[in-house]
């Protein structure tokens, strides 16, 4: 894994960004404590206020998220938008949205949100095919970012925004030896050839992407 931002540095980011509330950090500490092998598929929390930011920027009323885990994104995410926006959120874990569920409801936002537990290609397929999705956060099995991707885009409105997590794989899309890092690596170049969007990728955290529909 190659560090892409210095401890020291990381650390200054977290005090300079709107710190996170009691439901937040709990959240955190519980998800760290009760799943331990599983915490670092959470994101940290400047990542989570980018995702509110980006919702309230681009006026999304609809979002789609696909990987909830124990829901720290799904609030950020709901608290951007609308209130009487929709976050649909895919995961196939009752364990991990169990937890979610909870904080849900502690920050206010399960009205918001409705939790479709079941393989997160089939729900997105289930989905029309008109542009109606305003923004969307990628953060789940790394084989399957192609096939969301491809999904995602015919269903994002223009100017809709997809955001996937996890693009720089520990910087091992730089030489991919593997399943997951290989689908993000031929997913990242796909992305930039795509006449359909325009991009950019950040070097936040493990590397986030912006996909913007065109018009």
């Amino acid at each position: 894994m190659t560090d892409i931002i210095d401890r020291a540095v990381s650390d200054y980011l977290l005090e300079h960004c709107t710190p996170a509330d009691d439901v937040l950090r709990d959240l955190a500490n519980e998800t760290r404590n009760a799943f331990p092998d599983d915490a670092g598929m959470q994101i940290s929390h400047d990542e989570g206020e980018l995702l509110t930011m980006l919702v309230r920027l681009t006026g999304a009323r609809f979002a789609i998220e696909i990987g909830v885990f124990t829901g720290y994104s799904s609030i950020c995410v709901a608290r951007g938008l609308p209130k009487d926006g929709r976050l649909l959120a895919c995961d196939v874990s009752e364990q991990f949205t169990n937890v979610a569920r909870r904080y849900w409801a502690r920050a206010g936002v399960d009205d918001l949100i409705e939790l479709n537990l079941g393989p997160a290609l089939e729900t997105v397929r289930a989905l029309d095919t008109d542009p109606v999705v305003d923004f969307a956060f990628v953060d789940a099995d790394k084989t399957g970012y192609p096939a969301y991707y491809e999904e995602l885009v015919p269903r994002m409105r223009p100017g809709g925004l997809i955001v996937l997590d996890n693009v720089l794989r520990g910087g091992r899309v730089l030489d991919p030896t593997n399943d997951s890092d290989r689908a993000v690596s031929d997913l990242n170049d796909r992305i930039v050839a795509d006449d359909r969007v325009e991009s950019v990728m950040l070097p936040v955290r493990d590397g986030v992407t912006l996909v913007r529909k065109l018009g």
